[in-house]
């Protein structure tokens, strides 16, 4: 152990990370390989790379690390750099399903705060944690460029619109508990480590989901088309918390786990504001 003038330890240095078992090795290297033939420079392939080696593990481990540094020539200190930078390679082992819940502006004021606060309760863990199960790592994120649906959360990258309280509830409960689960838009859930592996950009197999992405929202298209000048039929907006005109019909969701679109449960009774510090 050393030790500074200071009077600081500075313990052991780190070993270097074990490499992959050999079958494993081999059939990373072969998709690492398909990777890397996309790109005129090898080191573009990072960002997938690290996407593969977390389909492997659920997160980008020292391991990972390694793997991409010797395939593509990199020192494991660039290759931590990219790996730390960015928050959808997770550096430590996390669930199944990650539960990102956003607290952007539009979206916390619409409930997004009262819905993280809830769920870290719910589920007894804190930003980032996972539970002991093993299926649900919560966290809360930045904008997810769908604040006409506000408030959102999303499964393992897909869309859960208009969220209430309860609606999330409910949401995290039928995950843990194996339940069928279908997003307002997008294709049909997978596990995190099967996302990963379509990130790195290999094809999405299972039946339907390339058919399942879908495209934007109703919302997202009607504000389009307000911008390129196009009219749209006028409705009448009923106050929040009022009923709606009558022959009106309610907004239709895909989504089981859709909340009516009157979120009211975030004003007053839940009013806008942190819940927590940053990184808690």
């Amino acid at each position: 152990m050393t030790t500074t003038p200071e009077g600081v330890s500075l313990g052991m240095p780190q070993l270097p990370a074990p490499d992959y078992p050999a079958d494993v090795r081999a059939r990373l290297e072969a998709d690492a390989r398909e990777i890397i033939a996309r790109y005129p420079d090898s080191r573009s392939a990072l960002l997938p790379l690290l996407h593969l080696v977390q389909s492997q593990e659920g997160h980008v481990t020292r391991t990972g690390q390694r793997f991409c540094a010797e395939v593509l020539g990199l020192t494991t200190a660039e290759v931590n750099a990219v790996a730390t930078f960015y928050s959808m390679y997770r550096r430590k082992p996390s669930g199944d399903y990650q539960v990102g819940v956003c607290t952007n502006t539009l979206c916390a004021v619409m409930g997004g705060d009262a819905i993280f606060e809830a769920l870290q309760d719910h589920l007894g863990v804190g930003n980032g944690e996972t539970t002991g199960d093993g299926l649900v790592t919560l966290e809360h994120i930045e904008c997810n460029a769908a604040c006409d649906f506000a408030p959102v959360v999303m499964v393992n990258w897909e869309f859960f619109d208009n969220q209430t309280v309860e609606s999330a509830k409910h949401l995290v409960d039928d995950l843990r508990a194996g339940a069928e689960v279908e997003p307002t838009r997008g294709a049909r859930l997978c596990t995190f480590k099967d996302t990963a592996r379509i990130l790195a950009g290999f094809p999405d197999e299972r039946e339907g989901a390339v058919d399942g992405g879908g495209s934007a929202g109703h919302a997202s298209l009607v504000g389009l088309r307000l911008a390129k000048g196009e009219s749209t039929p006028a409705r009448v907006v009923h106050p929040r918390g009022g009923g709606a005109p009558q022959n009106q019909r309610p907004a239709e969701h895909p989504s089981s786990h859709d909340a009516p679109q009157d979120t009211s449960a975030s004003d007053p009774s839940h009013p806008a504001g942190p819940v927590a510090e940053e990184g808690e």
